[in-house]
């Protein structure tokens, strides 16, 4: 990843989302964002804590939110293991914050499309499986994160280009945002996309001689 660096000593529990190239560039996008001091942030879907740190690192107030037990705790230790205070909390996207605004929210949500075995997907699977279209957390992100936004406020989301990234700027437009694709690298598949390769291939998401995922960051802006 292109200059981007994530912190290689988190600790990461057995089924939750480890950092990977993802996160890298979504910290990429975060590095660029001019934020006034102690800003309020908040990050849906924090996993193992990474995103939420590097941005307590800059002195911001960091709220963080999972569904996952196991990834609440391990972000939690590994907040203290880096002596930064994030308040790190357990609920489904939004509602752990209802009610509370921020200048800017972090998202790396599930976003590989998946073959609808179980819907919501279970297990290991909740981090990355997003049903058959990829946009099974996309569209509630999108939905509900406009209202979480303090005017000037920025919403900064990374997913691949299989989940279809002008739906989500779209979707953030009509909801009174400026938004664009902001950042899009590519990078070879990892084991979950070698292994849905085929079926990815016969819904028309990918062509024959595909071996890379694009990665995006959308970056929409609350006007003032």
């Amino acid at each position: 990843m292109p200059g981007y660096l994530v912190a290689v000593n988190q600790l990461v529990l057995p089924g939750v989302y480890a950092p990977q190239e993802d996160t890298a560039l979504l910290v990429g996008a975060l590095s660029e964002e001019p934020l006034p001091p102690h800003a309020d942030v908040l990050d849906v879907g924090t996993g193992s804590g990474a995103l939420a740190l590097e941005a307590a690192r800059r002195g911001l107030r960091v709220t963080a939110v999972d569904v996952s037990r196991r990834a609440v705790w391990a972000a939690r230790l590994n907040a203290r293991r880096a002596g930064l205070s994030v308040r790190i909390l357990r609920g489904n996207l939004f509602e752990p914050v209802r009610g509370r605004t921020f200048d800017l929210v972090l998202a790396n949500p599930p976003y590989v499309p998946a073959p609808e075995r179980d819907v919501p997907p279970r297990g290991r699977a909740r981090a990355w499986d997003a049903g058959q279209d990829g946009r099974l957390v996309l569209d509630h992100i999108c939905r509900e994160a406009p209202g979480m936004l303090r005017p000037g406020g920025v919403l900064l989301l990374v997913h691949s280009a299989l989940s279809d990234p002008e739906r989500t700027v779209t979707c953030l437009r009509e909801r009174g945002l400026k938004a664009a694709v902001t950042l899009r690298h590519h990078i070879p598949f990892g084991p979950v996309m070698r292994e849905r390769q085929h079926w990815l291939k016969a819904r028309g998401l990918l062509a024959s001689d595909d071996n890379k995922e694009e990665l995006v960051v959308v970056r929409a802006e609350r006007p003032l």
